[in-house]
């Protein structure tokens, strides 16, 4: 297991030089963008910004996010900075996921106008550039250079911002507020005791360690299970994002556990849009069934509550102390792992890059994949909104380069490249066990969301199967077989595919 890892950190460390632009789906690398298109006046920030919003004090903008840590702590420190500077009011909706969505949607194509500015999951962007559902900045920007504030360069960005860009074009159309890696969480407190150490060794003949396997990942997970039952503890050992009826139960599969087995674009071919392996997809092959296999086989090792837990409610468990390692979004880090109101496990949390399947690293080195999700989100503005040049600069505020550091160091998301040389940052990367470090320097592994336009289509395809894997109505084969056929005369009829 020792040799194992020891190739692995070597493989890594001579092979990110190799990695360039990944031909299975664009990395999301921490690496400047090439070009930046928008011409930028000079002057003070602060004075520009107020001389700029003149014309818009009074003005009301609203806008809509997902119940975040980096959405709250817009709503709760930086509207009222914002709203002091300019005279401009900001409304911000701060709320649950599916109703982030389902009103977002409902205005969008209504044309009512309700929201000036929204929240871009970076999984739906090519769904809404397709539909022209929001203003291209770029455009606006050109259009109206006295808005444009001195600080806000898309070059001072990590490329994660090229998520945002119309891939034809290069023109921006949503400000990252977010972005960050799904890692592998793991009790410090655990896995360094001896006497747990010594009873891991005794029972499965090598050393207890941080996963850097799938198969050490599931001893880990069965023996603290079992730990927890003869110690009378509320511990299990791991978690699971299984929500029945929610799409959390779709992403942990096809953003965290299919890729560590060297599926990628949720199985379908993006030279022919085809998902079943007969016509050149992934989705029904072999190592997919037993990836999926793998993970409805760790259910028994995670806490009861798995099967109604999306992104929030992991994280919940992990720092209720109720899971002994587990893949959590990196936003929930930071509060994890040093507010010791809302978390048991401070102070007690490793973190690490997730346990993968033979050839993954393989795959990632040559460029033929990545090995686990970077997420995010950004603002765009609605193609309704009335008012287009308030929620400009609202958008650029939140692009400034100085208000990054104490923003990345409560929520765990970096969206800027100077956001990690900070001293605020690095000392807080102390306490999360290199979660900074990790981010900067390994970023390039992992990638975001396939580049769909038809994302939400043929994730609400394949979540039934996936739930009913989960239950045991479908076996993890039948499951993947059935949503393969599924998604393949889906994309016929969405166009693709022919």
């Amino acid at each position: 297991m020792r040799s194992r890892k020891l190739w692995i950190i070597v493989l890594f460390w001579l092979g990110l030089s190799l990695i360039g632009c990944n031909s299975t789906q664009a990395s999301s690398a921490t690496t400047e963008p090439r070009e930046t298109d928008l011409a930028l006046p000079n002057g003070g920030e602060s004075d520009f910004l107020k001389q700029a919003a003149k014309p818009y004090q009074g003005t009301v903008i609203r806008g809509i996010s997902e119940n975040t840590p980096a959405s709250t702590y817009i709503k709760d420190v930086l509207v009222p900075v914002f709203e002091e500077e300019t005279g401009i009011e900001v409304e911000m909706d701060v709320t649950p996921y599916d109703r982030m969505y389902a009103l977002t949607i409902q205005d969008l194509r209504q044309g009512s106008g309700v929201y000036d500015f929204i929240y871009v999951e970076q999984d739906f962007f090519y769904d809404y550039l397709a539909q022209g559902f929001l203003v291209n900045l770029s455009e606006a920007m050109r259009e109206r250079p006295e808005l444009n504030l001195p600080d806000f360069d898309p070059i001072d960005f990590t490329s994660f911002i090229n998520e945002f860009r119309d891939p034809r074009t290069r023109d921006l159309y949503g400000v990252p507020i977010e972005a960050f890696l799904k890692l592998y969480l793991y009790r410090k407190d655990l896995f360094e005791d001896p006497a747990i150490q010594a009873a891991f060794t005794a029972e499965y003949n090598y050393p207890l360690a941080p996963a850097v396997t799938v198969e050490q990942y599931r001893d880990n997970a069965e023996f603290f299970t079992r730990y927890g039952q003869e110690n009378g503890l509320e511990l299990w050992g791991t978690t699971a994002q299984a929500a029945l009826g929610h799409p959390g139960s779709f992403y942990e599969f096809f953003e965290t556990i299919a890729p560590t087995f060297g599926i990628y674009n949720w199985g379908i071919n993006l030279d022919n849009y085809k998902a079943t392996t007969a016509n050149g997809g992934q989705l029904d092959s072999q190592q997919a069934k037993v990836a999926l296999a793998y993970w409805v086989d760790l259910l028994p090792y995670a806490p009861p509550e798995s099967t109604h837990s999306a992104w929030n409610e992991v994280a919940n468990t992990f720092a209720a102390g109720r899971a002994a390692q587990g893949w959590v979004y990196g936003e929930n880090t930071a509060w994890i792992a040093t507010d010791s109101s809302r978390s048991k496990v401070v102070g007690k949390v490793g973190v690490a890059l997730p346990p993968t399947a033979p050839g993954v690293i393989e795959d990632v080195l040559m460029g033929q994949g990545y090995l686990g999700y970077y997420d995010g989100g950004a603002f765009g503005i609605s193609h309704t909104s009335k008012n287009k040049e308030a929620t400009l600069l609202w958008l650029q505020y939140l692009g400034r380069p100085d208000i990054q550091p104490e923003w990345a160091a409560t929520s765990s998301r970096v969206v800027h490249l100077s956001t990690f040389d900070d001293a605020l940052v690095q000392s807080q990367d102390k306490k999360l066990n290199g979660y900074y470090t990790l981010m900067k320097e390994q970023g390039q592994l992992f990638a975001g969301a396939p580049p769909f336009p038809f994302h939400i289509e043929i994730r609400d395809t394949i979540a039934p199967y996936i739930h009913q894997a989960i239950t045991g109505e479908l076996t993890p084969d039948q499951a993947l077989d059935q949503a393969a056929i599924a998604v393949d005369e889906a994309l016929v009829r969405l166009g693709y595919g022919q």
